[in-house]
């Protein structure tokens, strides 16, 4: 498979991982290496740790794709998504889930100052209000949407409802969130 990650599907490069092939392996990495890592980052807030996990990540899913636990190769893309998840559940398990400031700021970076670090901090606090300010269906179809980057036949099947709906769903729930979060950013 001499082909760019882009132009190869899901379902080739499963089978190419399956069946030995190094290049596919790497295309896989290349296609699905940034997505997992900023899945990773936007959930731990960390560089290292999203690193880790998208190393972890791709050792577990390269090797359920050798042992051929794929149960469907075009859903390439969901699975990989799926495993990085479960890496992440697996590493805030592991992490103490309060960490003291002075242990916040011996980990930001010198480039960042504690005043950015506060406001990133602040601005992660008031999307996740935002976000709990709206139904759990509008949220679920947000997750999937966004970060999952599901498919609209996989998000309507996952919802149960018809394809058709869901851009009204995506407007109501973009509406309803941005509402939330110019509330919250006045107040």
């Amino acid at each position: 498979m001499s082909a760019s990650p882009t132009t190869l599907s899901d379902s080739q490069l499963a089978i190419g991982v399956a069946a030995g092939d190094a290049s596919a392996e790497t295309a896989l990495y290349e296609k699905y290496s940034a997505r997992v890592y900023f899945l990773a980052l936007s959930e731990l807030h960390s560089k290292e740790d999203a690193e880790d996990v998208r190393a972890e990540t791709f050792l577990r899913a390269l090797q359920a794709l050798r042992q051929d636990q794929l149960r469907s190769p075009a859903s390439l893309g969901p699975f990989i998504v799926g495993v990085a998840l479960n890496v992440i559940r697996e590493q805030v398990r592991q992490s103490s889930k309060t960490q003291s400031l002075d242990e916040e700021e011996l980990n930001l970076t010198g480039d960042r100052s504690l005043e950015s670090a506060f406001i990133d901090a602040e601005a992660s606090r008031a999307l996740e209000e935002a976000a709990r300010g709206l139904k759990p269906r509008e949220r679920e179809f947000l997750r999937m949407y966004y970060y999952e980057e599901l498919s609209k036949q996989e998000i309507a099947r996952a919802l149960g409802v018809k394809e058709e709906r869901l851009r009204l769903i995506k407007s109501r729930a973009l509406k309803r969130f941005r509402e939330s979060y110019k509330k919250l950013a006045s107040g």
